[in-house]
């Protein structure tokens, strides 16, 4: 695993790389059409500066090929090594077994809570709830990272932790070029 200040690095030289590819494709670009393109470098930048290729970092380069248009940053700031396909089809095979079991689960959950005493209905039900709110809080956290929503529950916490440390060097980066900047003003 990479630390923080190899990911700076590599992310920053990505990034610089990306902004310089679109500043020559086009000259006019309305404010708008910049900040999406300053957000898609950065966001390719930061899958790509990763050694180990994540889901997310897959996903968001799967996205970004949706597009024609970013077929040159693409090719430049991808590492070779990395293989950059859509992962879905490889976790539905994961999903659906996951999901036999879940319904198992459910129906012999429900043949217990018929059988069980008065007392213990009450401590299923609080242990009933809190699985379904953090089944929900799960469901939340697979829409917010990249490629989530085919993940088992394990998976999706990796990535989410993951992610957020991306994000994290991402964001230091991106404050301490805006603190270089106001400091040259």
């Amino acid at each position: 695993m990479q630390n923080s200040s190899q990911l700076k690095n590599e992310f920053i030289k990505k990034w610089i790389q990306g902004l310089q590819i679109y500043c020559s494709s086009k000259k006019q670009m309305n404010l708008l059409e910049r900040t999406k393109k300053i957000k898609l470098s950065a966001d390719i930048a930061l899958a790509s500066a990763k050694h180990s290729a994540t889901c997310w970092s897959k996903a968001i380069i799967s996205e970004a090929k949706k597009d024609e248009r970013n077929t040159i940053l693409l090719n430049n700031l991808s590492a070779p090594k990395m293989n950059f396909k859509c992962t879905h089809q490889n976790f539905a095979c994961l999903k659906r077994i996951r999901s036999r079991k879940i319904l198992k689960k459910s129906c012999d959950v429900g043949i217990k809570m018929k059988k069980l005493k008065p007392r213990r209905q009450v401590s299923n039900l609080a242990t009933c709830i809190a699985k379904r709110l953090v089944k929900k809080r799960t469901q939340v956290l697979k829409r917010l990272v990249p490629g989530g929503e085919s993940m088992d529950e394990y998976s999706i916490i990796k990535e989410a932790l993951d992610y957020i440390l991306s994000l994290r060097v991402q964001v230091d980066v991106m404050k301490n070029l805006v603190n270089a900047t106001t400091n040259f003003e």
